[in-house]
């Protein structure tokens, strides 16, 4: 092992009157005491990272059939420059977010409308913005190849043995492709608590990114090490929240930051490997753990402006475009108990090893219970959006598992006393909350694809009629999913998500978003969905021209009766559909003659 100086002081000229600790007497001081957790960047940390010569263009190339499923056509010629041009905006971005005292995070749809997206067509960036997620996971493999360092497993191996937790905390715009990365290579149970910059909104050097780690593992930032690979957000992010010790490993960027830091790491060391002797060496500590410090408030996510709707020059004797609802339109769900309990199983096991020991059967009646104030949550919302002409909010993945679940599960296993343990499992759900979300999504029922779906989309498809989902969502991302595995998202234009939109229907902002994305005229345009008061007022304040509802969803079959009985129909009100259909095969000839 090598204990190298901390770097050239060349990079880190220190301000006037400022007392830099040298680097023994730091090591000394904070490295000689057990941390009670590990705390670990993930690129330049556990992986070591290597460009592709051929990624940009590869990923230009997806861009290019992406667009073109909305209408929009690109040449990878034409593309490729557009990226490239957001790749550089983005790296001054970050430098800049570097300098800055608390910094957020980018959300994906900002990313890759206002970045990559900028120079293109407005159509163009919402269909971009629609598919932001699943865009950045696959830019983030697509530009880089990833390899474990050397050490990792020994010091995983190493900590596991010792009792200490290891987490991750890292700047990510994929936190989702790096939880992929760790799977890939065996590592996704290696770690308590994953804290990624794109799923909790803050971004390093915020010392909060750190702090909610510590106390997601139940301690504070005070008991844990902190190794990272970059001055200017590790080094001065782990300072700022006041580690016990800050490491760097050596990488890409460690000696090459793009301003003077004057803060100054303990230990500046080789590779990963060289940690392992400095652990072991490290002394057990035996003073009493302090409460967790209280948890700061983070910003939500900004919510996209209500956008104009274009003319189109489609052909006026077809549909401009075909907005369907997912849930009960496309697919049917059915509840499945051995799923549930699967997720709950998971999610049992994930508590556990973060210290916060439950059983299945705790988490399943937690999850029941959760459920539940989600329903009431929803209402809520949607009845006080309709009734003040305001937005109708979609909940968050950090409200929902903070605070709906949370509560449910304060009664669920005991760890240390019981503020402790409800602070720290809260700031485990909010790191964790968008890997949870997506996981639960899926386990909430198993959807079956509806008769005439496959074949209406196709039937779009050869008609030059572009196809949006327009779908009310905890995980946009499982929804995508399933149309992934269904073959079927190559037929969609656009995708609109209510989480990832930040409202969801009755709010019509969810129907105008499709509309611009595909550049569709409202009034050519067709929306169908299974909930009058959902779907239809969404459509009807977008001024979607024709309104179809289907039966066979969540509406029971009366209730449409009801909609469309001599007298309903004359008056197109909020809830009242232009059809109501027996399911999809009966809707082609209405839409597509």
């Amino acid at each position: 092992m090598t204990l190298t100086a901390p770097l050239p002081s060349s990079t880190r000229p220190p301000e006037p009157g400022l007392d830099v600790v040298p680097a023994a007497v730091a090591a000394a001081a904070g490295l000689s005491t057990r941390p009670d957790a590990l705390l670990l960047d993930f690129g330049g940390v556990v992986f070591e990272t290597s460009k592709r010569p051929d990624g940009m263009a590869t990923m230009a190339a997806h861009v290019a059939d992406v667009l073109a499923r909305g209408g929009q056509r690109f040449t990878v010629e034409e593309l490729l420059p557009v990226l490239q041009g957001g790749q550089i905006a983005l790296k001054h971005w970050k430098h800049a977010q570097s300098r800055r005292l608390e910094p957020a995070e980018l959300d994906h749809r900002t990313i890759w409308r206002d970045f990559y997206g900028s120079p293109l067509p407005e159509a163009a960036r919402e269909i971009l913005a629609g598919s932001a997620g699943a865009l950045q996971q696959r830019l983030t493999a697509t530009l880089a190849e990833h390899a474990v360092r050397p050490g990792i497993p020994e010091l995983l191996d190493l900590a596991d043995a010792l009792g200490v937790p290891v987490g991750i905390v890292s700047n990510a715009h994929s936190g989702r492709a790096h939880r992929a990365l760790l799977a890939e290579h065996g590592l996704q149970d290696r770690f308590a608590v994953q804290v990624y910059s794109d799923e909790v909104g803050i971004r390093k050097p915020h010392p909060g990114i750190v702090e909610l780690a510590a106390r997601a593992l139940g301690t504070t930032a005070a008991r844990c090490w902190y190794v990272g690979d970059t001055q200017d957000r590790d080094v001065v992010a782990g300072r700022r929240a006041h580690v016990a010790a800050v490491v760097l490993t050596r990488h890409t960027h460690t000696d090459d930051p793009p301003f003077p830091v004057r803060e100054v790491a303990d230990a500046v060391l080789p590779t990963p490997a060289d940690l392992v002797p400095l652990l072991r060496a490290a002394r057990p500590a035996v003073d009493p753990l302090p409460a967790p410090l209280p948890n700061p408030g983070t910003s939500p996510d900004p919510t996209p402006e209500a956008a104009t709707t274009p003319g189109s020059a489609r052909d006026t004797a077809l549909p401009s475009a075909i907005l369907l609802d997912h849930g009960g339109v496309i697919a049917v769900s059915t509840p499945d108990d051995e799923v549930r309990r699967g997720f709950a199983e998971h999610l049992a096991q994930q508590l556990s090893r973060a210290g916060y020991p439950t059983s299945t059967d705790g988490v399943l009646r937690a999850l029941d219970e959760a459920r539940a104030r989600h329903r009431a949550w929803k209402h809520a919302h949607e009845t006080s959006g309709r009734s003040l002409g305001s937005p109708v909010p979609e909940i968050d993945a950090a409200t929902f598992w903070v605070e709906l679940v949370a509560p449910c599960l304060d009664d669920v296993g005991t760890v240390r006393s019981d503020d402790v343990r409800r602070a720290g499992l809260r700031d485990w759900l909010r790191a964790e909350c968008h890997d949870l979300m997506v996981r639960y999504a899926r386990s909430k029922s198993v959807p079956t694809l509806r008769p005439g779906v496959r074949e209406l989309l196709a039937r779009a498809r050869a008609a030059g009629v572009p196809v949006a989902v327009v779908s009310n969502t905890v995980c946009g991302r499982a929804v995508r999913d399933e149309l992934v595995a269904e073959g079927l998202d190559e037929l969609v234009g656009a995708h609109v998500y209510s989480d990832e939109l930040g409202v969801r229907k009755p709010d019509p902002a969810t129907a105008r978003t499709a509309l611009v994305a595909l550049e569709a005229d409202p009034a050519r345009a067709w929306f169908v969905g299974d909930k009058p008061g959902r779907d239809v007022p969404a459509a009807r304040g977008a001024e979607v021209g024709t309104v179809v509802l289907v039966r066979g969803g969540s509406t029971p079959d009366a209730e449409l009766d009801a909609l469309v009985a001599p007298g309903s129909a004359a008056a197109r009100g909020r809830t009242t559909p232009d059809h109501v259909v027996d399911g999809i095969t009966e809707l082609l000839p209405l839409i597509l003659p």
